[in-house]
């Protein structure tokens, strides 16, 4: 029987996005239509068209970034090299209207970078985000990752706009990209405004994911830009799962044409409490945009992404390394590298096949992958897990109930009682025989499990368990001493339970593990507290 489900902390409930990344298109019959005869009549032309215009600006562009010296690009470009952001704009304006943006609603006014050094931009949906500020004077520096350097013309561009680079996957880049903006952000004016986008990656537009700090470190004022798409169609969403950048822009080609909102929000000026604190200054930009753009927020961050592409290297499908990850790294204290492992796990309790759609554990899972039979002791583990009563974990769930269920039962103390039940000569040493008289009858386990279960445990083979490798196994499964310990809690309430609800407990050797859960739940409970 189903237990009646624990209340849950607030601030571990799961979010109301549950996947931001993930962008799905419908097409009716008559846009089906409309894609195949623009596709052989207008977006040819149209694409044709916008690069003969990135051609044409290459050029000067180019003649404008050449023959400077690694002092002169720390500097803000200056004198005759300046020259070519007018022409620039009036190109990026042309490409825009030929790729069919010709609907572009304006409210408000940027602010010139004198009052507000850095434009924060949310949502970031699409390269096209970065694309629309080329068509605006004076140019604004975008942040950016370095392999957008590299695409031909496009970084030429992207290079005269002197962007701050980003380099992902170096470890020094996220504490060199934060001095660079503060640097710039510093200055008073004497570096063009710099573009950031503080979600980091593209989302769907169906929320506000974490604010990355690097914006607020300066503690200087920002002015909020808030971006809109406001189409039926849905062409320009470019995210991690969903059609590739190349078909978004094939398919916006063969749009009529495409509208896009910018709102500039009135420059936000940190307070002193702020100003020390770029978490908290980050959170209230983000409410503030969120209320603009009429969306919730969430704690997913790129970590989220680079945990799905981990799912999918795990045959997983990617939606299964979505946990929101800053919320967890912040209240549980778990790391990306353990998150990943994690993962690991998690794939490993499911088995080599996931049913489609699906990529939780179910109940028969977990009890194989712990080699226990079903009992009312491991249910009741697994409905704790279990947090929104579905009658499966996800790997969000999977992390929360080993970070706050089975690690804080799982210490050296319950270990080392645990390995003296079962050693029960003292020897220093357990037996196959030993581990089968206490598994047995605590939970009715088959002489094969068993006999697997000690296989697993004594890694050297030599048909016996030392104490290394007993403490090894446990934190390498701590859901065990929280099963055991359900155990014993059941076994106290059926005693006091008529006669006929004993029969789900084997009792004939169950008195010497009765003693030792007592005891470990003893240890458990003054950790917890």
């Amino acid at each position: 029987m189903k237990r009646n489900q624990m209340p849950r902390q607030k601030s571990l409930v799961g979010p109301d996005i549950q996947n931001p990344f993930v962008h799905k298109m419908h097409f009716t019959f008559l846009d089906k239509l409309q894609v195949v005869l623009m596709s052989i009549t207008i977006a040819p032309i149209r694409l044709i068209l916008v690069i003969l215009l990135l051609l044409m600006v290459w050029p000067i562009v180019t003649l404008a970034v050449a023959f400077r010296s690694e002092e002169d690009k720390t500097k803000p470009l200056s004198g005759w090299r300046t020259f070519a952001g007018r022409p620039l704009v009036v190109v990026g304006r042309m490409m825009f209207w030929l790729m069919g943006f010709v609907w572009v609603r304006t409210t408000n006014a940027r602010a010139p970078a004198s009052e507000a050094p850095l434009l924060v931009v949310a949502h970031h949906t699409s390269f096209f985000d970065i694309l629309l500020f080329f068509t605006e004077f004076p140019l604004a520096s975008p942040v950016s990752r370095l392999e957008n350097a590299g695409v031909p013309l496009i970084g030429t561009l992207i290079e005269f706009s002197q962007p701050v680079l980003v380099k992902r996957e170096d470890p020094n880049s996220r504490v060199n990209t934060i001095k660079e903006i503060q640097r710039r952000g510093q200055s008073g004016g004497q570096w063009p405004q710099i573009i950031i986008f503080p979600e980091g990656t593209c989302t769907n537009r169906t929320c506000l994911i974490s604010f990355k700090q690097g914006a607020f470190y300066p503690g200087v004022p920002v002015q909020p830009v808030c971006v809109k798409y406001p189409n039926r169609l849905d062409t320009i969403t470019w995210t991690w799962e969903g059609p590739g950048a190349f078909t978004q822009l094939w398919l916006t080609l063969c749009q009529f044409y495409t509208r896009i909102e910018i709102e500039y929000l009135p420059v936000y000026t940190p307070s002193e409490e702020e100003k020390a604190d770029p978490k908290l200054f980050a959170n209230n930009v983000r409410t503030l945009m969120a209320e603009s753009l009429k969306c919730p927020v969430t704690d997913h961050t790129y970590d989220d992404c680079r945990l799905m592409t981990t799912a999918q290297k795990l045959k997983l499908p990617a939606h299964a390394g979505l946990v929101e990850f800053e919320k967890l790294h912040s209240k549980l204290g778990v790391n990306f590298d353990k998150m990943q492992d994690l993962l690991v796990k998690f794939k490993d309790i499911k088995g080599a096949v996931w049913r489609k759609g699906s990529a939780n554990i179910t109940f028969e899972e977990f009890s194989r992958y712990l080699l226990l039979p079903k009992s009312d002791a491991l249910q009741q583990v697994f409905d704790l897990y279990d947090r929104d009563g579905s009658g499966t974990i996800d790997f969000r769930e999977y992390v929360i109930g080993l970070s706050l269920i089975s690690e804080p039962a799982n210490n050296d103390e319950t270990i080392q009682l645990a390995f003296q039940l079962f050693d029960t000569e003292n020897k220093g040493h357990i037996t196959p025989e030993e581990l089968q008289h206490i598994l047995t009858g605590a939970f009715n386990i088959s002489d094969t499990d068993a006999e697997r279960l000690f296989e697993e445990v004594d890694v050297t083979g030599d048909g016996k368990i030392t104490i290394d490798e007993f403490k090894t196994y446990a934190e390498k499964k701590p859901e065990y001493a929280k099963v055991f310990i359900t155990y014993q809690e059941l076994k106290q309430q059926q005693e006091q339970q008529p006669l006929g609800r004993k029969e789900c407990f084997s009792s004939d050797h169950s008195g010497e593990f009765d003693q030792w859960s007592m005891q470990v739940e003893q240890l458990s409970s003054k950790k917890l507290q």
